[in-house]
């Protein structure tokens, strides 16, 4: 256990853990702008008080993927585009697990 540096008697409050950034990487030459802010508006309305950012990265060659941190969760090229509640759900698995999505997970 760890104490307190100004009252060594009094334990300290574990660390809350980092908040995870989430980056929509997007085509410009497809024009997939509009696709990408719609997905990074409902990650921001679903997870507005666990994550640290929702970034909009502008790419080329038919780019659309979504990352947690380091980690890809969706690539269209792999999975195809993306529905909401399919990438809320794996977002979800890694900023706020055990969470209920609500509705949309029925």
């Amino acid at each position: 256990m760890t104490t307190n540096p100004t009252n060594p008697m009094e334990p300290m409050e574990p660390a809350a853990p980092a908040k995870k950034s989430i980056r929509i990487e997007y085509c410009t030459q497809c024009r997939w702008l509009p696709r990408a802010a719609w997905l990074a508006q409902e990650l921001l309305t679903t997870f507005e008080t666990d994550v640290a950012e929702v970034a909009l990265v502008p790419g080329k060659g038919g780019v659309f993927t979504v990352r947690v941190g380091e980690e890809t969760v969706w690539d269209r090229r792999e999975q195809g585009f993306p529905e909401p509640t399919a990438v809320k759900r794996v977002v979800r698995d890694r900023v706020a697990p055990g969470r209920s999505l609500g509705h949309s997970e029925r």
